[in-house]
């Protein structure tokens, strides 16, 4: 990777849309970090853990005890057997995860077969790793992925599959019957799925009626060519710990260990134990969150219809999702930079995440992470403005 390619990689839209939001003074309600931290007793855990000592380095796959805890996490919810000494790793969060995955996974020249709109360190990652990417575009208004076009990307060329569900920015959570053609696919091609399932518990009621988040690895011949990755930044309210993992077999397990000794070596220590405790002791917390979270979606949404932005109503995750193209602008950036001075408040335009230009011109995603006032305020700001260009 030269300096001229790494520079040739955009600089995330969440920080300029952020900066923008610290500049005017307007609401963020783009980028999706909450305004509340998670339980006590786990940041409790983490000062004990400080004043215990925790305070040098961490072996590079990661302390015992969170290891461990992974691998009750991952039986306890979907009864999968993990290995904590050789089927865990523990990362500098998710975006490590997902860094250290396909830098051990992926060859220059590989093609990696990636939902669209991506995470946009996919992007990054997959730019650094001399990836061909191989979009599924999940389009407007369902954001349901194509299978057929899900068949046609996957040949004989491709090494990988990346998968985010739930789904960040669309809030697509996929079913087992979608989960279920990819499985087939990559045991058809001797694929390996790396996953991203970091708002695994943030699913909804409505999407939990038709059996919720299905881990890929649960399904019948895919817990040896899956690689798993989570975190407990969005489960736990703790985005700022940056406290992830892996999980899978030993080989994809390895390989992420691999990696991750360029790149951070090892993890916070004493947030790590603070995790575990989390895990084992806090295991309802996400479950309430959750349900939290629904009913300030509900409030997000409701809001953006009466101010004429009706969204997608997301079946998981922080988001939801808009079409603008109603009110006359070229893309949801114009849109974007224009709301602070508009109506005080900041959202992300999604263009920025897809490789087909129109298939997200005009999106524009909100975060409901918030506290209930400050999205009230946010979607009192809007109905009040005027959104036409």
């Amino acid at each position: 990777m030269t300096a001229r390619r790494l520079a040739d990689i955009p600089p995330t839209v969440f920080s300029e849309m952020s900066a923008l939001a610290l500049r005017t003074g307007a609401l963020n309600l783009g980028q999706g970090f909450p305004d509340v931290d998670g339980p006590p007793s786990v940041i409790a855990a983490a000062v004990e853990a400080l004043h215990a000592g925790a305070n040098q380095y961490a072996p590079g796959i990661g302390v015992p005890a969170l290891r461990q805890a992974v691998a009750r996490h991952q039986q306890r919810h979907y009864d999968l057997e993990v290995d904590p000494d050789r089927e865990v790793v523990v990362t500098t969060g998710c975006t490590e995860a997902i860094a250290a995955a396909l830098l051990g996974l992926v060859d220059p020249g590989d093609e990696v077969v990636v939902l669209e709109p991506y995470y946009d360190s996919y992007v990054a990652m997959l730019t650094m790793c001399g990836a061909v990417r191989r979009p599924v575009t999940l389009r407007a208004p369902g954001f349901r992925p194509d299978l057929d076009e899900l068949r046609a990307a996957i040949t004989s060329r491709t090494r990988l599959v990346l998968l985010n569900t739930p789904h960040n920015p669309t809030g697509t959570v996929l079913t087992r019957e979608e989960l279920q053609v990819v499985a087939d696919l990559a045991i058809e091609h001797d694929v390996v799925v790396v996953t991203d399932e970091v708002y695994e518990h943030l699913v909804f009621d409505d999407a939990r009626s038709a059996e919720g988040h299905v881990p890929i690895a649960t399904l019948p011949g895919m817990w040896e060519r899956t690689l798993t990755l989570s975190s407990a930044g969005k489960s736990y309210s703790f985005t700022g710990w940056k406290v992830g993992w892996a999980t899978g077999p030993a080989p994809l397990v390895q390989a992420v260990l691999a990696a991750k000794q360029w790149l951070t070596f090892t993890s916070g220590s004493p947030l790590q134990p603070a995790v575990a405790h989390a895990l084992d002791h806090e295991p309802d917390w996400p479950r309430a969150l959750a349900k939290d979270l629904q009913t300030r979606r509900d409030l997000l949404c409701d809001g953006l219809a009466a101010a004429g932005l009706t969204p997608r109503v997301p079946e998981g995750t922080y988001f939801a999702t808009t079409d603008v193209s109603h009110l006359g602008w070229a893309d949801g950036r114009h849109f974007c930079l224009a709301l602070p001075e508009r109506a005080g408040v900041v959202a992300i335009p999604t263009q920025g995440f897809y490789d087909d230009a129109e298939a997200g011109r005009q999106l524009v995603r909100w975060a409901f992470c918030k506290e209930p006032d400050v999205i009230r305020e946010g979607v009192r700001r809007l109905a009040a403005a005027d959104l036409a260009r």
